[in-house]
């Protein structure tokens, strides 16, 4: 049996630290905000629904009376809403010590929100991309911050092509662009911490295992045979994850939370976590410095520069 939340955090004392998370009001993102406001952390929840995101602080500080819990509205699909989400918080707080980016979409019909970008890749990469960027200032004013980027071991089903990263060329495939933008996160994970671990931010990729949550809400029975490796010949069964066991929320949040308090990684980054450790179980393509690089480049381009941002 793998670690729990709590059992992560037993004798851990948070106060005075300042956590963000994204996808919070639900699955792993509130059972990460619980138990982090269980430790005298200040939580803020970031989501797109203002009614869930009540009901989500109402929960915590149910549990937790003493509690910390503030909110953000926040619409990931939107880069509007990031940026102006992110303005919030930089007038709200001084500094992050931590940045989760735990809001995930999962194996979506095709879809281009207004921004147009794909929409696994806007929700899972970009948005929380232009996020990260907008609050690296806060971020460096903790001195010694850390932003967790939720991934997977789906980042196996396919790497992103760089050349398309948004399904302009290529037929769309629900799996392979959940793969692509599994794949972003890690190789966001390295060059965020490549570019700012000098000043102390370091980032990590984290596979929370099997868990069963809302994400799957677009999976058909089909589907979850086909990502077992049972379902339709024609596609490749070395690409598919492997088959896993359904652990409870209480296990998969735990690696986010150890990634964002454990000592054990201090003066460390650019790493993928699973199972409260870090891992070697990670494709090739996703922990290369260059690819990682270029990406960003990608990323910049396809979130325009910041001076224009602000201008907007």
């Amino acid at each position: 049996m793998g670690l729990t939340v709590d059992e992560v955090l037993s004798g851990v004392d948070l106060t005075g630290k300042v956590f963000v998370i994204t996808g919070a009001t639900s699955g792993l993102g509130l059972v990460t905000a619980r138990g982090l406001a269980s430790t005298g952390a200040t939580v803020v929840l970031a989501g797109r629904d203002p009614q869930r995101l009540l009901s989500a602080a109402e929960d915590i500080t149910s549990e937790t009376p003493t509690a910390a819990v503030e909110t953000v509205e926040m619409e990931l699909d939107n880069l509007a809403s990031v940026r102006s989400a992110a303005a919030e918080l930089d007038a709200r707080f001084p500094r992050i010590d931590v940045l989760i980016n735990n809001a995930g979409v999962m194996f979506t019909p095709f879809g281009r929100p207004e921004d147009g970008f794909e929409l696994q890749l806007g929700v899972n990469h970009l948005g929380h991309f232009e996020l990260t960027r907008r609050l690296v200032p806060l971020l460096l004013n903790a001195e010694s911050a850390r932003v967790i980027n939720l991934s997977s071991d789906g980042h196996k089903i396919f790497d992103i092509d760089l050349d398309d990263p948004n399904w302009q060329q290529a037929p769309y495939d629900k799996f392979k662009a959940y793969g692509a933008s599994k794949t972003a996160n890690v190789l966001f994970t390295v060059a965020l911490d490549a570019r700012y671990r000098d000043s102390g931010v370091r980032s990590f990729a984290v596979h929370p295992g099997t868990v069963a949550t809302s994400l799957s809400r677009y999976m058909s029975k089909g589907d979850m045979k086909a990502m077992m490796g049972l379902g339709s010949a024609d596609r490749d069964p070395a690409a598919a994850p492997p088959r896993l066991e359904v652990i409870p929320v209480e296990q998969g949040a735990a690696t986010s939370v150890w990634g964002a308090v454990s000592d054990e990684l201090a003066g460390l980054g650019g790493l993928y976590l699973a199972d409260c450790a870090i891992s070697a179980n990670v494709a090739p393509y996703a922990v290369d410095p260059q690819r990682a690089e270029q990406l960003w480049t990608i990323s910049e381009r396809l979130c325009g520069s910041p001076a224009a941002q602000s201008r907007t």
